[in-house]
Protein backbone atom coordinates (compact mmCIF):
# COMPACT_ATOMS: atom_id res chain seq x y z
CA UNK A 1 0.00 0.00 0.00
CA UNK A 2 1.53 3.06 -1.15
CA UNK A 3 0.61 6.62 0.82
CA UNK A 4 1.42 10.01 -0.77
CA UNK A 5 1.60 12.73 2.10
CA UNK A 6 1.61 16.16 1.27
CA UNK A 7 2.42 19.28 3.22
CA UNK A 8 1.57 22.85 1.86
CA UNK A 9 2.48 26.35 3.05
CA UNK A 10 4.83 27.45 5.49
CA UNK A 11 4.86 23.36 6.92
CA UNK A 12 8.49 23.59 6.08
CA UNK A 13 8.26 26.21 9.44
CA UNK A 14 7.14 23.91 11.62
CA UNK A 15 9.00 24.20 15.11
CA UNK A 16 10.00 27.30 14.32
CA UNK A 17 6.81 28.81 13.44
CA UNK A 18 4.24 29.60 16.21
CA UNK A 19 4.67 26.66 18.61
CA UNK A 20 1.50 27.83 20.30
CA UNK A 21 -0.38 26.64 17.20
CA UNK A 22 1.32 24.34 15.70
CA UNK A 23 3.69 22.73 18.18
CA UNK A 24 7.39 22.49 18.59
CA UNK A 25 7.98 19.29 16.38
CA UNK A 26 9.45 19.68 12.77
CA UNK A 27 7.96 18.61 9.46
CA UNK A 28 11.50 16.08 9.87
CA UNK A 29 10.17 15.19 13.06
CA UNK A 30 6.60 13.91 11.70
CA UNK A 31 7.65 12.59 8.70
CA UNK A 32 9.93 10.20 10.26
CA UNK A 33 7.64 9.32 13.43
CA UNK A 34 5.01 8.40 10.16
CA UNK A 35 7.45 5.84 8.41
CA UNK A 36 7.92 4.74 11.71
CA UNK A 37 4.42 4.23 12.25
CA UNK A 38 3.59 2.73 8.21
CA UNK A 39 6.23 -0.03 9.06
CA UNK A 40 3.56 -1.53 11.65
CA UNK A 41 0.25 -1.04 9.05
CA UNK A 42 2.23 -2.31 6.20
CA UNK A 43 2.24 1.19 4.26
CA UNK A 44 5.15 2.54 2.07
CA UNK A 45 4.99 6.90 2.10
CA UNK A 46 6.17 9.24 0.04
CA UNK A 47 6.66 12.78 1.12
CA UNK A 48 5.92 16.43 -0.60
CA UNK A 49 6.25 19.47 0.79
CA UNK A 50 5.46 22.74 -1.60
CA UNK A 51 4.94 26.48 -0.72
CA UNK A 52 3.26 26.89 -4.14
CA UNK A 53 -0.25 25.96 -5.18
CA UNK A 54 0.92 24.48 -8.69
CA UNK A 55 3.47 22.32 -6.48
CA UNK A 56 0.63 20.49 -4.73
CA UNK A 57 -1.66 20.21 -7.47
CA UNK A 58 1.57 18.66 -9.57
CA UNK A 59 1.42 16.11 -6.65
CA UNK A 60 -1.45 15.16 -6.46
CA UNK A 61 -1.51 14.78 -10.34
CA UNK A 62 1.31 12.52 -10.33
CA UNK A 63 -0.21 10.61 -7.15
CA UNK A 64 -2.19 8.84 -10.04
CA UNK A 65 -1.79 5.41 -11.02
CA UNK A 66 1.33 5.40 -8.34
CA UNK A 67 -0.45 5.68 -5.06
CA UNK A 68 -3.26 4.02 -3.11
CA UNK A 69 -3.93 7.09 -0.86
CA UNK A 70 -3.46 10.85 -0.21
CA UNK A 71 -2.88 12.47 3.71
CA UNK A 72 -3.08 16.57 2.78
CA UNK A 73 -2.56 19.15 4.94
CA UNK A 74 -3.08 21.63 2.74
CA UNK A 75 -2.33 24.00 5.15
CA UNK A 76 -3.81 28.12 4.28
CA UNK A 77 -4.59 26.90 0.92
CA UNK A 78 -7.55 24.79 2.37
CA UNK A 79 -9.20 27.66 2.26
CA UNK A 80 -8.76 29.21 -0.84
CA UNK A 81 -7.39 26.66 -3.58
CA UNK A 82 -10.35 24.94 -5.70
CA UNK A 83 -7.53 23.78 -7.88
CA UNK A 84 -5.88 21.75 -4.89
CA UNK A 85 -9.66 20.63 -4.51
CA UNK A 86 -10.35 19.82 -8.18
CA UNK A 87 -7.17 17.77 -8.50
CA UNK A 88 -7.99 15.73 -5.85
CA UNK A 89 -11.35 15.26 -7.21
CA UNK A 90 -9.90 14.85 -10.60
CA UNK A 91 -7.55 11.76 -9.16
CA UNK A 92 -9.99 10.35 -7.24
CA UNK A 93 -7.85 8.59 -5.22
CA UNK A 94 -8.65 8.36 -1.36
CA UNK A 95 -7.76 11.17 0.63
CA UNK A 96 -7.44 12.50 4.03
CA UNK A 97 -7.09 15.97 5.09
CA UNK A 98 -5.45 17.04 8.27
CA UNK A 99 -4.82 20.45 10.44
CA UNK A 100 -2.54 20.59 13.48
CA UNK A 101 -4.50 23.09 14.92
CA UNK A 102 -8.35 22.92 14.92
CA UNK A 103 -9.22 25.53 12.42
CA UNK A 104 -12.62 25.47 13.51
CA UNK A 105 -11.63 27.04 16.71
CA UNK A 106 -9.73 30.02 15.16
CA UNK A 107 -10.44 32.69 12.97
CA UNK A 108 -13.75 32.50 11.01
CA UNK A 109 -11.84 32.13 7.45
CA UNK A 110 -10.63 29.36 8.51
CA UNK A 111 -13.81 27.65 8.91
CA UNK A 112 -14.27 26.58 5.89
CA UNK A 113 -12.73 24.22 3.93
CA UNK A 114 -12.97 23.86 -0.05
CA UNK A 115 -11.03 20.14 0.80
CA UNK A 116 -13.45 18.50 2.93
CA UNK A 117 -16.19 17.76 0.24
CA UNK A 118 -13.70 15.43 -1.80
CA UNK A 119 -11.86 14.04 1.03
CA UNK A 120 -12.95 10.70 2.86
CA UNK A 121 -12.22 12.46 6.33
CA UNK A 122 -10.76 14.97 7.87
CA UNK A 123 -8.64 15.38 11.40
CA UNK A 124 -8.15 18.91 12.74
CA UNK A 125 -6.73 20.27 16.20
CA UNK A 126 -4.50 16.95 17.18
CA UNK A 127 -1.33 18.24 16.70
CA UNK A 128 1.69 15.92 14.50
CA UNK A 129 -0.65 13.16 16.17
CA UNK A 130 -3.30 14.09 13.23
CA UNK A 131 -0.90 12.64 10.73
CA UNK A 132 -0.51 9.45 12.74
CA UNK A 133 -4.54 9.18 13.10
CA UNK A 134 -4.58 9.77 9.55
CA UNK A 135 -2.86 7.43 8.39
CA UNK A 136 -4.64 4.73 10.02
CA UNK A 137 -7.85 6.01 9.13
CA UNK A 138 -6.56 5.77 5.41
CA UNK A 139 -4.96 2.56 5.53
CA UNK A 140 -8.19 1.43 7.45
CA UNK A 141 -10.16 2.44 4.62
CA UNK A 142 -8.29 1.33 1.90
CA UNK A 143 -8.65 -2.04 3.70
CA UNK A 144 -12.18 -2.45 3.15
CA UNK A 145 -12.50 -1.50 -0.38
Amino acid sequence: MKILVINGPNINLLGRREPGIYGSQTLESINASLSESALTLPAELDFVQSNSEGGLVDAIQSALGSFDGIIINPAAYTHTSVAIRDAISAVAIPTVEVHLSNVYSREEFRHKSLIAPVAIGQIAGFGAFGYELALKGLVEFLRKR
